[in-house]
């Protein structure tokens, strides 16, 4: 899926670039990823960072509000934006012969966005739309991200709604805007990576062309965002008025993605040994034999992006129970199979299982080109290296059963926070 051959530069300016080319596709995906995310976002300011990305589309220094669209989908391609935790990515897949369009319009708004008070009044309504739709009238809206962070964590960054409050949404200013432009993206905060069907050589001259004098400037220092461990357990709930089931959601702080890799992938394993499809664990015996929840899944981080995060992370167990459901008796059963689980582990079948899982997951993602475009961006800007991507199949398989064991024992060992949504009015 990643082809041995990839290509890593930089240019003067300090814009990193990938180049992935695969000669078996007649397409070509362009990922612009920044080092910018919610954690980012100042206190008074949140939502901010999507706010931006918003902004981001609205015209920049040579393209017309509303024309960047326009440009893409009338040479046939696709285009979207996403604010993440750690990152923000703007990206296009195109024909190939398309290409320079697409890098011309990534480097264009790179150069300098339109903001201007007609702008930010126009995409503050954007997003507050936004957030009506998928949180405050849909059921379980933004249900966990929104509800476990803070009573997982203690700090702003890691615990503030990064779609943002509509007080702080309204009383954002050009000048504030324009800052956060200024600061966060710069060419050298950021990584710029094509994949598909391109000739490398040629590729290199049009990034060169468009990119290259993109004026450099100072890149900010990330802040550390690590937390100390809980000292106990805790635990909150909310209503929602358009729920018709109780949920839940338990999470526990999981090891540093970056600095302990293989003990974060076993995590990974060990969501999936607990509620990946109808043989996992937690499935079996909450679901078909006690009946005890509606519907239960584990997972890897809480925006659904277990391998783009770099900061503290979290391991989640969710559900839906049945009306006068006892949550307490299902975190019960949850806690009894993690220990189950760091005392023996998982058995050979279950092994395989979980190593094929993850490396067709894996291969799930890098299947769409644009997919693969981010993620190797991703692996770029966070570690350093796009090519470690391509190891990470091999290492999914080498994880042992003693280490998702480790896994279990790790989390049986750290305090748990539990995230509860009650049907109806407070």
């Amino acid at each position: 899926m990643i082809g041995a051959r990839l290509e890593r530069f930089a240019l003067p300016n300090g814009l990193r670039v990938v180049l992935a080319p695969d000669p078996a596709v007649p397409v070509a995906a362009v990922a612009v990823l920044y080092d910018v995310g919610i954690r980012s976002e100042p206190p008074g300011r949140t939502g901010f960072a999507h706010l931006f990305e918003h902004l981001m589309f609205q015209g920049s220094a040579k393209v017309p509000k509303l024309a960047h669209a326009r440009y893409v989908q009338t040479s046939g391609g696709s285009f979207n934006g996403s604010t993440h935790l750690d990152y923000t990515v703007y990206h296009e897949t195109l024909p190939g012969n398309a290409l320079e369009r697409g890098l011309f319009l990534e480097a264009d708004r790179m150069r300098g966005p339109r903001i201007t008070e007609a702008n930010l009044r126009n995409q503050v309504d954007v997003v507050a739309e936004e957030i009506n739709t998928n949180v405050t009238n849909r059921a379980y809206g933004g249900f966990p991200w929104l509800h476990l962070p803070p009573l997982l964590f203690d700090s702003f960054a890691n615990t503030h709604d990064g779609y943002g409050s509509q007080v702080d949404l309204e009383s954002a200013t050009v000048a504030e805007a324009e800052a956060f432009f200024e600061r966060y993206y710069a060419p050298a905060n950021a990584v710029l990576c094509v994949a598909g069907g391109i000739d490398v050589g040629e590729t290199v001259e049009l990034v060169t062309r468009h990119f290259g004098d993109v004026p450099a400037r100072a890149v900010p220092v990330r802040p550390d965002f690590a937390e100390p461990p809980l000292t106990g357990p805790r635990r909150g709930e909310s209503h929602d008025r358009l729920a018709p089931l109780p949920a839940f959601a338990a999470g526990w702080r999981v090891p540093d993605p970056i600095g302990e890799l293989d003990a974060y992938l076993a995590h990974h394993l060990l969501a999936d040994l607990l509620a990946g499809g109808e043989p996992a664990r937690l499935v079996r015996r909450l679901v078909t034999d006690e009946n005890l929840v509606t519907d239960v899944s584990a997972g890897l981080g809480l925006m659904g992006d277990a391998l783009a995060v770099r900061g503290p992370g979290a391991f989640v167990v969710s559900g839906f129970l049945p009306p006068g459901g006892d949550v307490d008796k299902v975190v019960r059963v949850v806690d009894e199979e993690l220990a189950r689980i760091a005392a023996d582990g998982p058995d050979e079948d279950e092994l395989t299982r979980l190593r094929t899982m993850a490396r067709s997951r894996l291969l799930r993602e890098l299947d769409p080109l644009i997919g693969r475009a981010k993620l190797l961006g991703v692996f770029e800007q966070q570690r350093g290296d796009a090519g470690l991507l391509a190891g990470l199949a091999t290492r999914y398989a080498s994880i042992t059963a003693d280490e998702i064991a480790a896994a279990a024992a790790a989390l049986c060992g750290r305090h748990r926070a539990l995230a509860e949504i009650l049907p109806g009015r407070a």
